[in-house]
């Protein structure tokens, strides 16, 4: 996945005929090359209907998710490797390149303690199975290091990459976030150095998870390091305007991060890409 994207959280959560209709005639008004698709019910979505959205417009789609309770990785290997394969097998009949997210577990899965070895075996478990089954489709699959707040397995690019390591697979990438980069890292630059060559995809995110350009997250930091890296892959606009109340309680999301989605993507969209220009990133 490479160019320039958006999650259509930024549109809708709800990924229904009328919500994707929506987010599609969004992102090709701003022009993007890609969008994020949130599978909270992939079973539900209609993938012929998203595909010919896609197809009409020529545009790309990787879909993201977090597992659901009764499907965490830690907790419940079996059920999430299910899980998993049914999500991709949803994102493979959409036209979806890749699915990626918290992968590894729930947004809000905490347990109060730092992982257990057994947790983490579970989850290497999950992954090693999710990424064999992600090859043979010819998907990609990726995992998101999130903040402390929202999941106690995988904070940072460090942490991505011994799990990586850990299960040995050649089919993980690591999708890193800048608003959980500014809480997590020793600076955003050294998680994208930790990350590596297994960096494949960013969300563009601020500090506060509203307007890029508008908080603390200090991207000429963000941009120079992914630009001295030579980093190749998909950068993704992300901002929660749209959220349901289960996705909110998870992200800690209790008030309006922008006025609207129109703020985001007239203030912050050219603010990011102007940057990605700047440093020879598109």
């Amino acid at each position: 996945m490479e160019g320039f994207g958006v999650h259509t959280s930024m549109w809708t959560m709800n990924w229904d005929q009328e919500g994707a209709e929506r987010a599609v005639d969004g992102a090709v008004q701003y022009k993007m090359d890609f969008i994020e698709i949130p599978m909270l019910n992939p079973p539900a979505i209609d993938a012929d209907h998203t595909r010919a959205l896609l197809q009409a417009n020529d545009l790309r789609a990787i879909c993201s998710l977090g597992l659901p309770e009764n499907a965490w990785a830690s907790q419940r290997p079996d059920a999430a490797i299910e899980y998993l394969k049914i999500s991709l097998d949803k994102t493979k009949e959409l036209g979806g390149e890749a699915l990626s997210g918290v992968t590894f577990g729930g947004i809000g899965e905490r347990s109060g303690f730092p992982p257990t070895e057994d947790e983490l075996d579970n989850v290497a478990r999950v992954l090693d199975a999710a990424a064999g089954y992600t090859k043979s489709i010819g998907l990609l699959f990726g995992i998101e290091p999130v903040n402390r707040y929202e999941n106690h397995l995988i904070n940072t690019g460090w942490q991505a990459v011994e799990m990586i390591e850990r299960v040995g697979s050649d089919n993980i990438f690591i999708h890193l976030d800048t608003y959980h980069m500014n809480i997590e890292e020793k600076g955003a630059g050294n998680g994208i150095l930790d990350a590596g060559e297994h960096l494949k995809y960013v969300h563009l995110s601020e500090s506060d998870r509203g307007t890029p350009g508008a908080g603390t997250c200090d991207w000429d930091e963000i941009f120079s390091t992914l630009a001295a890296t030579g980093f190749k892959g998909g950068l993704a606009m992300e901002s929660f305007i749209n959220m349901p109340p289960e996705i909110g309680y998870g992200l800690s999301v209790w008030r309006p991060v922008a006025k609207d989605h129109t703020e985001v993507m007239e203030n912050g969209l050219p603010f990011l890409r102007n940057k990605a220009r700047q440093y020879r990133l598109v």
